[in-house]
C-alpha cells in the first residue's frame, strides 16, 4: 500500500484506499485489504465522486488543516465514511433530507464518532448553521435543480473565511433540455458573480457521467 500526495489516501495499483476506522466491517460491500496489520477499505470511484476527483486531480494544499466539514447530501454514507477516515480529526456534519437514507447514515455514525448526521434540507441552512458553526470545508453532492444557489447559501451561512468548497455539479439534475456545457457555464457564472474563484473544474468521466467537480474559494 503506497501513500499518495493526499494525506490519508492510499493507493495499490490503480485503486484508492482509506484506512478502515472500523476494522472487519464494510459500509457498502467494498473490498478490504490488510497490510502490516492495518486494514484498508477500497474507495470506489464509480460509487464515490470524491474518489473520482482524487483520481483525476493534482494534490492542492487546501485539504490540509481541515477541522470541520459541512457535507451536503450524505445519502447512506458511502463517501462520508471515507471522508471520516481521510480526516480522522475533523468533525463532519452530514446533512441528508431523506429519512430512508438517514437511517443507515445514523447507524454509520455510531461506529465513527466524527460523523455527525443532521436530518434536514440543504436548502434551509439556517436550520443547522448554529450546530455546524464555521466549517473549513463545504462538500456538496445533492440532486436538486438550484445546486449553485444551495452551495452559495450554505457557504454564506457556514463556511469560514478562506474556506474551500467542493461542488459536485450534477448537470442532469438541473435540466435535461440543455447541454451539459451550457449548464456548467451558467453555474460557474453564477458562482463567480457571487465572489467565488474556481480553483479547479474537473470532468469526472468515465467514473461519473455528466458530473463536474468544482473546487471553489471565496477570499
Amino acid at each position: 500500500m503506497e501513500k499518495t500526495a493526499w494525506e490519508g489516501v492510499f493507493r495499490q495499483g490503480r485503486d484508492l484506499y482509506t484506512r478502515n476506522a472500523n476494522p472487519g466491517h464494510r459500509v457498502y460491500g467494498e473490498d478490504l485489504k490488510t497490510e502490516s496489520g492495518v486494514e484498508y477499505r477500497l474507495w470506489d470511484p464509480f460509487r464515490s465522486k470524491f474518489a473520482a476527483y482524487f483520481l483525476k486531480s493534482a494534490a492542492p494544499s487546501w485539504l490540509r488543516g481541515v477541522r470541520t466539514v459541512l457535507y451536503l447530501g450524505g445519502s447512506h454514507g458511502t463517501t462520508a465514511s471515507h471522508v471520516s477516515e481521510l480526516l480522522p480529526s475533523a468533525s463532519i456534519f452530514v446533512v441528508e433530507k431523506s429519512p430512508v437514507s438517514f437511517a443507515p447514515l445514523l447507524a454509520l455514525s455510531k461506529s465513527r464518532a466524527n460523523i455527525l448526521p443532521i436530518l434536514a434540507d440543504a436548502q434551509l441552512p439556517e436550520r443547522y448553521a448554529a450546530d455546524v458553526g464555521a466549517a473549513d470545508l463545504l462538500y456538496q453532492d445533492v440532486a436538486q435543480r438550484a445546486q449553485a444557489e444551495i452551495f452559495h447559501e450554505n457557504a454564506r451561512s457556514c463556511l469560514a473565511p478562506g474556506g474551500v468548497g467542493v461542488l459536485m455539479l450534477k448537470v442532469r439534475s438541473i435540466t435535461q433540455s440543455r447541454s451539459a456545457r451550457s449548464i456548467l457555464a451558467e453555474s460557474r457564472s453564477y458562482l463567480e458573480r457571487n465572489g467565488w474563484k474556481v480553483l479547479e473544474s474537473i470532468d469526472l468521466a468515465p467514473f461519473s457521467r455528466e458530473h463536474t467537480a468544482l473546487v471553489l474559494r471565496n477570499d
